[in-house]
C-alpha cells in the first residue's frame, strides 16, 4: 500500500468512528456543510450535465438549487452510511416497511422459489433497501467493486456484511460473479445490483432520457437465464426517512436489449420523480465519454 492509499484508508476509518460518535444532528450538519462547500461555484460539472438530461435542458439552465439539493442528498447518504453500523436494523426495517410500496413483488418472488433480481440505481439510500431485505427475507447477495487500497475494500465488505449482506467481489474471486449469482438465484436467493452505470463501457445499448448510452447486461441476463423476476427498485429520501418502490416484474421474453431498455425506462421514471436524490457524479451517457476521448 502506497502512502496515499494508506492516508485514504485511515481517513475512512477515522470518519466511520467520528460520525458514529457524534449526535445525529451534529453529524448531519457536518455533512451538510461539506455539501454546501461543494455547491459553491455551481457544483460539479458532471453532476450538472447529468441533471440537465433529466430536466431536458442545458447544463447552464439547471437550477443551482437543484445541484445544491443533490449534493446535500449525496452527503446525507454518506452520513447515514457511516452511522449505519450503530443503528438498530430491526427498527430500520420497521420504518422502511411503513412507507415502502411494492414489497409484495419481492414476497411473491420468494414464495415462487426462484429468487429475484433487484435492479437499483444510485438514488436515495439503497443500503436501506438491503437492510429491509436482510431483516424480512434473508441475506441479499450483492456485488462489490474492488476498491483500492485493499484494506478500504475490506472495510466496505465488513460494513455491508454487518448489515446482513452477502458480498461477491466484482474481480479477484475464484469463480466469475455471474456464475455465483446464477447459483444463488437458483437457490431462491435475492440478488441486488446497481444497474444504471456501465463501468465496463461494453454494456447493452439503450436510450436514457432520450440519449444513447449503455447499461449493464447483468440484471437482464440473470433474469433471462434463471427465470427469476427482474424487479426495478427506486429509492429516494423523505424529510424524516426513506421512500422505496419495488416495481412489477419486467417481461424478459423479448430478449436482452428490450429487457434492459424497459429497466432503463423504469429507472428514468423514478429519477425524474426525485432528481435531487440521484447521486450520479460520473459520466453515464455516450456523448460524455466521446468528449473524453
Amino acid at each position: 500500500m502506497n502512502p496515499g492509499e494508506r492516508v485514504w484508508d485511515l481517513g475512512y476509518a477515522a470518519g466511520w468512528r467520528l460520525v458514529r460518535a457524534l449526535p445525529e444532528g451534529s453529524a448531519r450538519r457536518l455533512f451538510d456543510y461539506a455539501a454546501d462547500r461543494a455547491a459553491r461555484g455551481g457544483g460539479p460539472d458532471q453532476l450538472r450535465r447529468n441533471l440537465a438530461r433529466v430536466l431536458s435542458t442545458t447544463p447552464g439552465q439547471v437550477p443551482d438549487d437543484l445541484v445544491h439539493a443533490s449534493l446535500r442528498s449525496y452527503a446525507r447518504y454518506w452520513c447515514e452510511a457511516f452511522r449505519l453500523p450503530s443503528m438498530d436494523p430491526v427498527r430500520l426495517a420497521e420504518r422502511i416497511e411503513s412507507s415502502a410500496t411494492g414489497l409484495g413483488n419481492i414476497h411473491e418472488a420468494v414464495e415462487r422459489g426462484k429468487g429475484a433480481v433487484l435492479a437499483l440505481h444510485h438514488s436515495g439510500n439503497w443500503d436501506m433497501a438491503g437492510v429491509w431485505i436482510a431483516q424480512r427475507v434473508g441475506p441479499p447477495v450483492v456485488v462489490a467493486e474492488r476498491l483500492r487500497p485493499e484494506s478500504l475494500y475490506r472495510r466496505f465488505v465488513r460494513f455491508r456484511e454487518r448489515l446482513g449482506f452477502e458480498i461477491i467481489p466484482l474481480t479477484g474471486a475464484t469463480r466469475p460473479p455471474f456464475e455465483q449469482l446464477t447459483a444463488h438465484l437458483r437457490r431462491g436467493r435475492i440478488v441486488g445490483l446497481m444497474a444504471e452505470r456501465d463501468v465496463t463501457r461494453t454494456g447493452v445499448p439503450v436510450t436514457f432520457f432520450g440519449e444513447p448510452t449503455r447499461m449493464p447486461a447483468g440484471p437482464a441476463r440473470l433474469a433471462i437465464d434463471t427465470g427469476a423476476p427482474l424487479l426495478p427498485v427506486n429509492c429516494w429520501f423523505t424529510p424524516g426517512g426513506w421512500g422505496f418502490h419495488v416495481g412489477t416484474p419486467i417481461d424478459t421474453s423479448g430478449g436482452l436489449q428490450p429487457t434492459t431498455q424497459v429497466m432503463t425506462s423504469r429507472f428514468a421514471t423514478g429519477i425524474a420523480a426525485h432528481p435531487a436524490d440521484w447521486h450520479m457524479l460520473q459520466r453515464v451517457w455516450t456523448a460524455d465519454f466521446e468528449v473524453e476521448r
